[in-house]
């Protein structure tokens, strides 16, 4: 089939996620037919640099399946299904959460399986709330999440996601949730520049907010040790402890939304372990398999479980394909691969090269910020207007045009975002070389100095 006829069919028959369905234009849908290694091909041939790991799953990149069709195949001639219910278990889903307990941070013991992000999510509300009910505090139904911040499009997690856009079409949320300041510094005044200062200052706000709602009637904190919506905003120093420190002060639990940040894309296994982190539950998916197949899951600490399995007590809540056998044997698998070709020591000898390759594209005058740790990066761009914003006729012609239509010309895909602070994003898989991130920048350069030219040709610009 050709690309215009897949294309047609899936403009028929298709409902894509996050896309306007009846209006993609004249080019249609992007089909991929492919992978290899950090790469994949579209269905004409083309080759382009996986630069987003597939939505942040694909962390091993498209190498190994090889290995992973093996571990699959061992799996589904023993056990295709068995569900992780009513007292029934199988030797696969154990096996994995044991082995998320050993590189898990802190006391997060026990795992919760689900399949895939935003079901993880909902799983750590209704588990904070059972944890707070079981223990006498009922009226703990409040949560805490940051301002842009996503976790998730299902009502309980999107109700923790600041999107009017995502939101508003839903009616109210299904949780009641106060949003607070994230930690994106760029455009604020000269003296939160300094860590101290800027980490008194958001935790300061955090427990204005935790004592104006009542401390009794809040739940749980939710947060990504670095955010992705917004552009890949990293926390200053002593922000997480400070986070530790407020939750145990006031009651509620803290949740690390790790879907993104898990298992190697800053570099360890967890994300928040290069911040100091010690939260009370963490939700994870994605990398968790490297995209392999779908799956999610909630880590618990110690002190939550017992009080939710205390006898008698029922957490009355679950999913039939969570900790899916073949699901669980290839992120089995996927870990062993991550551990034995020692990927995350990849990112570490090379996340300084990134981050010094990314920090030079400071210097062209469309670009207003660069952050990011790892393998987890973004670009904030600058427009024409007085406050560094886009005017509509600058964001419809590099926003939505020239930018992507460049990067993905010179074979790279990326992220760019249309929204209140336009963005490019990367995520490359977690296998990616010296030379692949060189060529991944330098594409980005390209594009972002023509876009730079662009918009100083209209009045824009630094």
């Amino acid at each position: 089939m050709t690309a215009r006829t897949l294309s047609d069919s899936a403009a028929q028959h298709l409902l894509l996620n996050m896309t306007p369905n009846g209006s993609l234009g004249r080019d249609g849908v992007f089909v991929v037919r492919r992978g290899d290694g950090p790469y994949v091909d579209d269905i004409d041939g083309k080759r382009y640099i996986d630069g987003l790991s597939g939505l942040y799953c694909c962390q091993l990149g498209y190498s190994y399946a090889d290995e992973i069709a093996e571990a699959a195949g061992k799996q589904l001639r023993e056990l295709c299904f068995s569900p992780l219910w009513s007292a029934s278990a199988h030797p696969t889903a154990i096996e994995l959460a044991e082995r998320m307990a050993g590189l898990a941070p802190a006391d997060l013991r026990h795992t919760f399986f689900s399949s895939g992000g935003a079901e993880a999510v909902e799983a750590a509300w209704k588990i904070a709330r059972r944890y707070h009910a079981l223990r006498g505090e009922p009226g703990r139904t409040k949560a805490l999440s940051r301002r842009g911040a996503y976790h998730g499009l299902t009502l309980g997690a999107l109700s923790l996601t600041d999107d009017p856009g995502l939101t508003e079409p839903y009616g109210p949320p299904a949780i009641d949730t106060r949003f607070v300041s994230n930690t994106n510094r760029h455009l604020l005044p000269a003296e939160m520049a300094d860590d101290r200062a800027f980490t008194a200052h958001l935790l300061a706000e955090l427990e204005e907010t935790v004592l104006a709602e009542g401390p009794e009637t809040v739940a749980m904190l939710i947060a990504e040790p670095v955010q992705n919506r917004g552009g890949c905003i990293t926390p200053p120093q002593g922000y997480w402890q400070g986070l530790r420190a407020l939750a145990d002060r006031y009651g509620f639990l803290l949740v690390a939304d790790e879907v993104i940040t898990a298992f190697g894309r800053l570099g360890e296994w967890f994300g928040g372990d290069r911040y100091g982190a010690r939260p009370d539950i963490v939700t994870v998916a994605k990398g968790i398999t490297a995209g392999y197949a779908p799956m999610g899951a909630t880590l618990v600490g110690s002190r939550i479980a017992e009080v939710i399995n205390q006898p008698g007590a029922v957490f009355n809540h679950g999913y039939t394909f969570g900790g899916h056998p073949l699901s669980a044997a290839i992120a089995l698998r996927a870990l062993e691969i991550v551990e034995r070709d020692q990927v995350l020591e990849n990112v570490r000898d090379l996340q300084d090269h990134l981050a010094g390759r990314m920090a030079a594209l400071a210097g062209l005058p469309i670009v207003g910020d660069v952050r990011g740790a790892g393998f987890f990066y973004a670009v904030e761009l600058l427009g024409d207007a007085p406050d560094g914003g886009f005017s509509d006729a600058a964001r419809t012609a590099l926003i939505v045009d020239l930018i992507p239509r460049r990067l993905r010309e010179a074979g790279l895909l990326a992220r760019v975002y249309n929204r209140a602070a336009p963005l490019v994003q990367i995520a490359p898989p977690l296998i990616s070389d010296r030379r692949l991130l060189d060529r991944i920048t330098e594409i980005i350069a390209d594009t972002l100095d023509e876009a730079s030219r662009a918009l100083v040709r209209t009045g824009g610009g630094k």
